[in-house]
């Protein structure tokens, strides 16, 4: 039997939605130093500067905040149709579509969340114009040197109400590994990460208190440094963005971390997580107990309330 690891390379965009789409546009060009190759109806596409491919994030305006399509690249055409074999066998398949700028055919689908996803092979490499050309041949564009320099898009957390059922259907269909979880005293998972390659995680689902269905916890862009996140947080404070949480150091993962809420109110994270790879083939999933979390992060910072609260689409809670 083929394993399914790997059938999916990496993560390859995420759309954003906001109800604020000018401000929000500004923060991931002016702040962010992204830059917009596409516009599409009510849909901007933006390239993170070492990105291959054609956008990082599409942008589009919408009624509320939240996550659009998470697009997943596969490593083949051949790993494109096992991948996409499995998923209509799970019940999950919508079916073939153009999968606009930047992309040939892909296929939709949802998790048991209701998550809309594509999956897709045939992509656009990012082309630079001769004023954006990098000096260095290896680098997709040119470094911007202003803002926070987001360089890629480093993984998605989204919300579930089962974060069990949401993370066999990654392990079992997508060929997703499980790095590190969370059991909760009752048994219950509280969180799960997942890796499609060597990175320490790509995906994250975290449980949704309210027990609503497809909502968005974060988005995390990679930064070169640690002092890039504190960088980073002074340009937030003097440009009024709300600050979450961080800088600081995550226990799980080890990632250094600042959250953040862009204009449109969707978490961003700015991480540094490039230094832990998972390089053994046998890797056993770390699991932490309740007790354990509930010491807090790396050094000691209890975690923020809302770090457990806020999700987007804004939903009421128990008891609201």
């Amino acid at each position: 039997m083929v394993s399914a690891f790997r059938d999916v390379a990496h993560l390859g965009f995420v759309e954003l939605y906001t109800p604020d789409f000018d401000k929000s546009l500004w923060f991931f060009t002016e702040l962010l130093a992204m830059r917009e190759v596409a516009r599409e109806g009510n849909s901007a596409y933006l390239h993170a500067w070492d990105d291959y491919e054609h956008h990082t994030i599409k942008l589009t305006a919408h009624e509320t905040s939240g996550a659009g399509c998470l697009g997943l690249r596969a490593s083949s055409e051949e790993a494109l149709q096992r991948r996409v074999a499995a998923i209509e066998a799970s019940g999950r398949g919508i079916g073939w579509h153009d999968g606009g700028p930047g992309m040939g055919k892909t296929y939709a689908f949802t998790d048991p969340d209701g998550h809309p996803m594509d999956i897709y092979y045939e992509s656009a490499w990012h082309v630079p114009t001769e004023e954006f050309r990098p000096a260095l041949k290896n680098q997709a564009d040119r470094f911007p040197g202003r803002g926070v320099n987001a360089r890629r898009l480093d993984h998605v957390n989204f919300l579930g109400a089962d974060v069990a059922e949401n993370g066999r259907f990654v392990e079992e269909v997508l060929g997703g590994k499980p790095t590190e979880q969370i059991r909760l005293d009752s048994g219950d998972l509280a969180g799960q990460w997942f890796t499609f390659s060597n990175k320490s995680y790509d995906l994250v689902y975290s449980g949704d208190w309210t027990g609503s269905s497809g909502r968005l916890h974060h988005i995390s862009f990679a930064t070169d440094t640690r002092e890039d996140i504190l960088k980073a947080a002074d340009i937030f404070l003097e440009n009024g963005i709300h600050i979450e949480t961080g800088p600081h150091k995550h226990a799980i993962q080890q990632t250094f971390f600042l959250y953040v809420y862009e204009p449109g109110g969707n978490r961003i994270e700015f991480c540094n997580a490039g230094a832990r790879l998972i390089l053994a083939p046998d890797w056993k999933t770390i699991e932490w107990s309740e007790a354990e979390r509930a010491k807090g992060q790396a050094w000691g910072m209890k975690t923020i309330d809302t770090f457990h609260t806020h999700g987007t689409p804004p939903v009421s809670g128990p008891g609201d």
